[in-house]
């Protein structure tokens, strides 16, 4: 049996054509693909007036000042808002990636590799939050009523951006996220005028600093809250670096890549804590009103307190004694109640 050409020809023409056109049942990346380009912005304190980049001390502070910059996110989630459809998750590494969707609608982005943050209600953009795990000190007195004692968080950045829109079938999106931080550094120091040589340990706590912080905005709630933190013992006293989500009720200027214009809100009150066990086994504490030195460091800075003396009563110096550490009382984690956006 002789097949023309023609035949042959059309056939092939056929399939061609079947195996070129996108069946939609079939096809895995129909709705297109999206590719996610991070970079990171490595910033761990805004200057609101303070000058601290200008300004800085590396001797005095124990550190260079881009010692402190945090590192980028080893890995992220990006929650994917379409217009007319449920969210839903992709996971990318720290330079981004593509996936196979690219909808109409909104992204959040943030790094998932913390052991501290805790996010909350990410399937609404407006309603997405981070605050941080419960901790308590059985030796510390509350500093300010009605806050809850918390762990510092981890380093976290986010991203938030309003409209993408859709690319098509088997077309891919180009994205670009500026990751930028929601958690900043504070480097804590205390001046010991006299009696270090009795210190055994020190840890500190701060109270009145910011519970949560929005991920959309990088905005902080009002609700306030007491972060606990240990200290190193310096040649003069103690020091320490407290990561933090800032002051409670402040816009993210920066986050949002608005102008810092903002100031703190005049009516909030910051207090420093310092607990001392001493070699003797005795315990001491020492509160300080920071707030002057929080009006124009809602960010991130520096706070240092000095004219602390360590004294020990007669007859109980012997710094060769073995404390017991089971005495400093240790932090305990604590399960918090269900937290609510205020």
């Amino acid at each position: 049996m002789k097949i023309s050409s023609h035949i042959i020809f059309t056939a092939f023409t056929a399939m061609a054509v079947s195996f070129s056109g996108c069946r939609q049942e079939m096809c895995y990346n129909h709705t297109g693909e999206m590719a996610v380009d991070l970079q990171w912005e490595q910033e761990w304190e805004r200057d609101y007036g303070a000058a601290l980049a200008d300004n800085w001390n590396e001797t005095t502070h124990g550190m260079g000042y881009d010692a402190l910059r945090p590192s980028a996110g080893a890995s992220v989630t990006m929650m994917v808002y379409p217009e007319s459809a449920d969210s839903y998750t992709h996971f990318l590494g720290s330079g981004g990636g593509v996936v196979n969707s690219s909808p109409t609608g909104s992204l959040l982005l943030y790094n998932d590799d913390t052991e501290c943050v805790v996010i909350n209600d990410v399937a609404s953009v407006p309603d997405a939050i981070a605050t941080t795990t419960g901790r308590s000190r059985s030796s510390l007195a509350p500093l300010h009523d009605g806050e809850r004692t918390v762990n510092p968080p981890d380093v976290l950045f986010g991203a938030y951006i309003d409209r993408v829109e859709t690319s098509g079938a088997h077309a891919r999106q180009q994205v670009s996220a500026l990751m930028r931080p929601l958690v900043f550094s504070y480097v804590v120091n205390y001046t010991i005028e006299g009696g270090i040589e009795f210190v055994s340990l020190m840890r500190g706590a701060i109270a009145g600093m910011a519970e949560s912080v929005r991920l959309r905005d990088g905005s902080t709630p009002s609700a306030a809250a007491t972060l606990l933190f240990d200290c190193d013992i310096t040649p003069i006293g103690a020091r320490a670096v407290v990561n933090s989500f800032g002051v409670p009720s402040f816009a993210g200027h920066h986050y949002s890549g608005v102008a810092p214009t903002g100031t703190t809100d005049p009516s909030l009150r910051f207090t420093l804590n310092l607990e001392v066990l001493l070699k003797t086994g005795e315990l001491q504490s020492f509160e300080f009103d920071i707030t002057d030195q929080m009006r124009n460091q809602p960010r991130g800075g520096v706070i240092s307190v000095d004219g602390i003396y360590i004294v020990v009563e007669d007859g109980k110096v012997d710094t060769g004694f073995d404390v017991n550490v089971d005495d400093w009382g240790e932090y305990e984690d604590v399960q918090l109640p269900p937290f609510e956006i205020k």
